[in-house]
This record gives structure tokens, C-alpha cells and sequence, in this order.
């Protein structure tokens, strides 16, 4: 069996480790593919190297671009590469235009197609991802599920139940296999001066958000009333599209904010794990802050992610200033008491197993 993994973007690299770890462990005839669709180093070539992973035998080095210019450099980059190694099979992860060129690639020469993470849904279609999750699903032939809502959601598509596998969330395997190691080598706490629980942790990039002026405008100015209101910094590793807007709308940065350079994955858990509370628009995050037990504040009308919502260890702020500081108010003296609704840390242990039987088959 012949795997070729797709990947693109830093939560991708993430959540493929363990999967690419455990095709390693089992000697298996394998190798990734990187589109190189985030292009900043931080964002992308160290965690290669921080999580100690093979680097990629093939990088398309495709950056920046319209989601037009972008998808379509990637399925001509993939197409060639997919005919020159035939693979059997072909796993993507996630939401990105990376996975959707990833896949559509794949099932148009006729291969078969794994989409790890699948069945999310926010049930907004201005947001690409959402879209990028529906096409690639439905033209998947292994859906990797991390929870039981997710495949009863692909199940009322209509999407067959023997091509849907439930098998937690590969972010729970990255999550246990570097904390401790992030524990031990991480000094970015010490580096910003920081203390556990004395600071608010941001991650802000969507495009929904950071594109829209009055969206941007109104997360900063609910982030200063956090500020004015419990005195604590609000760590913010800078996403390039994100400074690029501010500039760009000339918005004013409130002064409890402290922008610092993206970061790697190790120093990234380290600032989560003792922060007070996130505020994110990232799935991610989200899934990271509730397995983490660290309360989370979601700056977006809707979420994929809504297991995290049920637990109790996030909720939904939207961008108005007076709603972000209320919902801080609520989730600040949150106890950390629930339960990880993403499985168990051995999903690509399992989402192997899946394609080794199978492929007997």
C-alpha cells in the first residue's frame, strides 16, 4: 500500500502527525506531498522540523493568492505528481484549498481519497472552508470522523455508512504526544515575561473577520474593554493577513494587545496551557483549548466545532465589543470540569488500522 499524504498549512501538519508518525512505525511505502499554501517559515517549515517529521519529498511552493489562482496552481502541481508516483491511496486533512485540490485531484485519476477530520459542518457557506468540507466529503471514499455528530451528519447527506469511520481527532494525539515536550523546551513564557493564568491568549486570521473593517474594528475594541476590565495582557501571535488588514483599514491597536512573531507548535501549547482564556476564530484552537481544559471564546457567529459548545468549554462571542466582553465575564471563573469530546490520542493509530483492512479487502 502506497500513501501519499497532502498537506499544506499549519494545523494540517499538526493534525497529519501522528498519521504520518504511525505510517514511520509501520514501515509503510509512503510520502507528503506540501502545497506550501502558508508561506511564512513560522508558519510552516518548522513545525517539520520541531515535530520531528520526514520532510515533504515534494513542495509546490504555491504562497499566496485568490482562492482561484490558489486552488487551481495546486491541482495542476498535485495532478502531476499523482500521475508520476500512483499512489493507492491519498489522505488529506482539514478544510483548506489544499484539501479540496488534494482530493479533487486524487478522484479524478481515479485513486482513492481519505479525508481525515471529515463531517464538520458550520453550516455557513460564505466561510471557503465550509464548501471545501462538503466537496471533498462527498467525493471521499474513507471519511475519518473525530466525533459521532460529525458521522451523523455525513449519515443525513446521505453518504454511505460503510465509507465513514468515527475515530476521535488526530488534534488529541498531537495535543499528548508534545506536551510534555513543550513542558521541557519551551521558554516563551519566560521569554515574554509571563506568568500562568496572568495573561489572555488571541488568535485572529479568518478572512471574515480580518477582511471586513467594522468585523475587525469591533474584536479590537471588545479586546480593549477585556483589557480596561481585568488588566491583563493579550498575547497575540500576529498572523501575516491579520497585520496586513490593520494596516491596511489604519485600525488603531489597543494597548493591552501585544503582537509578537507566529511561533512554532511547542512555545504555541506552552502559551495555551497556562493562559487564563483564549479568544480564537480558529477550529482549531477551539478543539486544542478543550482538550487543554482552558476556556475558550469563539469571535465568530457559528462554529464546526460544536462539541466544544456542548461541554462547555466555549461559546460563541461574534465581534460585537459589548457581547466579547460579557461572554469573558461568563467563561473567566469557568471551571475546568469537562469532559474531551475528541477522542482518546490514538486516531491515526486507528485511521491506519482502517486503511490496512480495507485495502486487504
Amino acid at each position: 500500500m502506497k500513501i501519499c499524504i497532502i498537506l499544506g498549512t499549519r494545523p494540517e501538519i499538526i493534525k497529519m502527525s501522528s498519521v504520518i508518525r504511525e505510517c514511520e512505525r509501520k514501515h509503510f511505502d509512503f510520502f507528503i506531498l506540501h502545497t506550501n499554501q502558508h508561506y511564512i517559515e513560522n508558519l510552516d517549515k518548522v513545525f517539520f522540523k520541531e515535530l520531528e517529521l520526514p520532510s515533504p519529498k515534494y513542495n509546490l511552493g504555491v504562497g499566496s493568492g485568490t482562492q482561484a489562482e490558489g486552488t487551481g496552481k495546486m491541482l495542476i502541481g498535485i495532478e502531476k505528481i499523482l500521475t508520476k508516483e500512483k499512489p493507492d491511496i491519498v489522505l488529506v486533512e482539514g478544510d483548506t484549498n489544499t484539501v479540496l485540490a488534494g482530493a479533487l485531484a486524487a478522484v479524478k485519476l481515479h485513486l482513492k481519497v481519505g479525508h481525515v477530520e471529515a463531517g464538520l459542518r458550520s453550516y455557513f457557506k460564505e466561510m471557503p472552508e465550509e464548501i471545501n468540507r462538503i466537496l471533498t466529503d462527498h467525493c471521499s471514499d474513507f471519511l475519518f470522523t473525530p466525533t459521532k455528530k460529525a458521522t451523523e451528519i455525513l449519515l443525513r447527506e446521505n453518504i454511505s455508512k460503510n465509507k465513514i469511520f468515527t475515530t476521535g481527532n488526530t488534534i488529541v494525539d498531537a495535543v499528548y504526544q508534545n506536551l510534555q515536550i513543550a513542558r521541557r523546551r519551551s521558554r516563551i513564557l519566560q521569554k515574554l515575561n509571563l506568568r500562568k493564568e496572568n495573561y489572555f491568549l488571541l488568535t485572529l486570521h479568518r478572512p471574515e473577520n480580518v477582511d471586513k473593517k467594522e468585523r475587525l474594528k469591533g474584536i479590537l475594541n471588545g479586546l480593549e474593554l477585556v483589557y480596561r476590565k481585568y488588566n491583563l495582557p493579550i498575547i497575540c501571535p500576529i498572523h501575516p493577513r491579520t497585520k496586513k488588514m490593520i494596516n491596511k483599514f489604519k485600525l488603531k491597536i489597543p494597548s493591552g494587545i501585544k503582537f509578537i512573531k507566529p511561533v512554532g507548535f511547542l512555545d504555541f501549547l506552552q502559551l495555551e496551557t497556562e493562559t487564563k482564556l483564549i479568544f480564537t476564530d480558529s477550529g482549531g484552537v477551539q478543539e486544542e483549548a478543550c482538550i487543554l481544559k482552558v476556556p475558550c471564546i469563539t469571535l465568530r457567529d457559528n462554529t464546526e466545532r460544536p462539541e466544544t459548545l456542548n461541554v462547555g468549554s466555549n461559546i460563541l462571542a461574534g465581534v460585537k465589543p459589548e457581547m466579547i466582553l460579557s461572554c469573558t465575564k461568563r467563561m473567566i471563573g469557568k471551571k475546568r470540569i469537562w469532559k474531551n469530546p475528541f477522542g482518546n490520542g490514538k486516531s491515526g493509530e486507528k485511521i491506519i488500522k482502517v486503511l490496512v483492512r480495507k485495502c486487504k479487502n
